[in-house]
């Protein structure tokens, strides 16, 4: 497939400056820039989506300049409904570095350009920015923008400067990429659209170029309709251990994610979230379409979407260890220590001594405590596939599994 068929194949097609989706096969300047704030120590599948449609660009030919926001990250993108916590500078660094890793893992290029704006404007004085910047936008513009309408609006939460100008500081990284790379082209998820259009206006404006936008659409969970992401409360997170923030997921609960994912939804996610080929897909798809039952497309879905972020390594260990784990044959109480100890590296684990209901809390496998005994008298938890309906000690190596998919080692 060419790349404009590709991106339609995968759905990678939201509002665009692009009159004809085909000019991206042969276009001059195959230069495209995507950014990142480091809002949090960890990107989310969100982002992931937007990222896949980068490697998407990546492999028909395009050069990527991934940037991690430094300068925009003090401020934070203006959400729709309220004001961000700032991040202290220590945090914003701490959270670039994380994220640059996720970044260049999941995007890979021969020459890749990792870039972060504070580099260009941590020297930048603020006269002359209103002088570059500030003046090349009418107040008619910046107003006229939905996400400032909602704030400042009947029944709007207000907004601050700093949020207000923050379409302006996007704007000049288009600028300034343009200037100093060639970049005309900028992808991004479509929320991101209008903070994008400021970097079309600056160019054409102050360099009388011409600049182009492709945007995705936001990934929106069937189930809930609340898109992916942090700020809607279901984030699923690209790191697979706590980088000090608390914004991870393991792997073994990153694939059951996808895995869980309903026959509606798994058409579209598994063309978004993979790096199979069109005709793998559709076998795939035909396949279940046939016999749904088995699961195949939530299977493939979720491996594939494993690879990607952890590696294949990973994605071959987590469906060896479902393979055991949900096994009706297997007996949890003849694990040897040894085996525990694999397990242990996709699994939480406490150590022995530890009380159940203490355990089923801190590994939110319940609520609350009285939520834990709840679920103990209900039978809805066993240790070493033995049913348990009280408040035990665990004194020995064990697999505590509470429902259909949730587990923790003692060890």
């Amino acid at each position: 497939m060419k790349l404009s068929e590709e991106l339609k194949y995968r759905g990678f097609f939201a509002k665009t400056t692009v009159e004809d989706a085909s000019e991206l096969d042969e276009r001059k300047t195959k230069k495209f820039y995507w950014g990142a704030d480091p809002s949090a120590d960890s990107l989310t599948i969100g982002n992931l989506a937007a990222l896949m449609m980068c490697a998407c660009f990546v492999r028909h030919g395009y050069k990527p300049y991934l940037l991690v926001g430094g300068a925009t990250g003090q401020i934070g993108d203006p959400k729709e409904n309220d004001e961000r916590e700032l991040k202290s500078l220590d945090e914003v660094e701490h959270n670039k570095k994380c994220i640059k890793a996720q970044i260049e893992r999941i995007v890979r290029a021969d020459d890749v350009v990792m870039v972060d704006n504070l580099d260009w404007f941590r020297e930048m004085k603020y006269l002359d920015f209103l002088r570059k910047v500030g003046k090349a936008f009418s107040m008619t513009q910046l107003l006229d923008r939905q996400f400032v309408q909602n704030r400042i609006g009947e029944g709007g939460a207000g907004i601050s400067y700093a949020e207000f100008s923050y379409t302006l500081i996007q704007g000049y990284d288009f600028l300034h990429l343009y200037r100093e790379h060639g970049v005309d082209l900028q992808l991004c998820g479509a929320d991101q659209y209008g903070n994008a259009a400021s970097g079309i206006h600056l160019i054409k404006r102050l360099e009388n170029g011409k600049a182009d936008i492709w945007s995705t659409p936001l990934i929106v969970d069937p189930v809930t309709g609340r898109k992916f992401g942090k700020s809607e409360g279901n984030a699923v997170w690209l790191a697979a251990a706590d980088n000090g923030g608390g914004n991870y997921t393991s792997i073994f609960d990153f694939y059951q994610f996808w895995l869980n994912q309903s026959d509606e939804a798994v058409e579209n996610l598994i063309k978004i979230y993979t790096l199979l080929e069109k005709d793998e897909i559709e076998e795939i798809l035909a396949i279940h379409h046939e016999h749904p039952e088995e699961r195949k497309a939530q299977r493939a879905l979720a491996y594939g979407a494993t690879e990607v972020v952890h590696g294949k390594e990973n994605a071959d260990a987590i469906v060896n260890l479902i393979k055991v784990l949900f096994d009706r044959n297997t007996n949890f109480a003849e694990f040897s220590e040894d085996e525990l100890s694999e397990f242990a590296e996709y699994l939480p684990v406490v150590s022995k001594g530890s009380m159940l209901v203490d355990v089923l809390v801190d590994n939110g496998l319940a609520e609350s405590k009285k939520k834990a005994r709840e679920y103990l008298a209900q039978g809805a938890i066993t240790v070493n596939g033995v049913k348990v309906q009280e408040n035990v000690a665990l004194s020995q190596i064990a697999i505590i599994k509470k429902g259909k998919n949730k587990f923790v080692i003692v060890k």
